[in-house]
């Protein structure tokens, strides 16, 4: 799915508008080293971010998308808390579209190259602040593109994740971390103290969708009720305790969520492609 030129021209706007009021923040990894965006006065890439999506080629794109299906990290879809982006923008080469966000308990034994899910994508810490509780890492060019991260601005809330280890509880489902594509919120409505939602997505990702099923939606692990194919459409409900807990409630109409569907899946679409079942009955 390709994030649209408006979309991009819309960040970075958003970039140039808030980035103003941003003032330098100093991040720093445990030898002390100091992190320093661009100052606000020269948040100024070489070319508007629509314009940097559409430079890749076709080839390029294919090759990242590739290298994205390796697992090099897991979780489980439960959210731990819900961080503030802090700051955003281009570093002084205005190459790297860096993001800071403030966390205090994802940050209790971070180390440099460790995996956090924001909104449910995969990212990798390349620097951060203990006392100042915050983290940062770079977004790729690929990644706006294919998540909902495009719309993040000085502020937003962001849900939260470090990657699992061998002793963690599985609470949710796999989650890779990996995010097929995005969804856009078409109705919320409340019944009682839940929460229903529905979300509108392309048909290449709706057909991994089945009720009652798993997916990762903003990085959250839900269990889907209804698939309506005939508007594209899959809906979940939220409960109380989750609504305080995650992003999704804070966002509106017309916004657009990160999604992830079961690996399992497009492991089965592929082995049913891939000849599999009928090499497997011809012996």
């Amino acid at each position: 799915m390709a994030i649209s030129s408006l979309a991009g021209i819309s960040i970075f706007k958003t970039v140039m508008r808030t980035s103003t009021s941003i003032p330098k923040v100093p991040v720093y990894n445990r030898t002390h080293n100091p992190l320093r965006l661009t100052p606000a006065t020269n948040l100024k890439p070489k070319l508007p971010l629509s314009l940097v999506f559409k430079s890749y080629t076709q080839k390029s794109l294919t090759l990242k998308t590739h290298q994205r299906t390796q697992i090099k990290s897991l979780f489980t879809g439960i959210v731990e808390e819900m961080g503030e982006v802090r700051q955003l923008g281009f570093d002084e080469s205005g190459e790297s579209f860096d993001m800071i966000i403030y966390s205090p308990t994802v940050l209790e034994d971070v180390n440099l190259g460790d995996s956090i899910a924001v909104n449910g994508t995969c990212l990798t810490v390349t620097e951060f602040d203990p006392q100042r509780l915050e983290f940062k890492v770079g977004l790729a060019p690929e990644t706006l593109r294919k998540t909902s991260l495009i719309e993040l601005e000085q502020g937003s809330v962001v849900n939260l994740e470090r990657a699992v280890k061998p002793s963690t509880r599985m609470g949710g489902h796999f989650v890779q971390g990996h995010v097929d594509g995005t969804g856009e919120i078409v109705s919320m409505e409340p019944e009682g103290d839940s929460l229903w939602i529905k979300v509108k997505t392309s048909p290449e990702i709706l057909k991994f969708i089945v009720p009652k099923g798993f997916i990762a939606v903003d990085g959250t692990s839900l269990t889907v009720v209804k698939v309506f194919d005939d508007e594209e459409c899959f809906n979940f409900m939220l409960v109380e305790y989750t609504q305080q807990k995650v992003v999704i409630p804070l966002k509106k109409v017309g916004q657009k969520v990160n999604l992830e569907v079961d690996i399992l899946g497009k492991y089965v679409e592929r082995l049913l492609t891939s000849g599999f079942v009928e090499s497997i009955k011809s012996r």
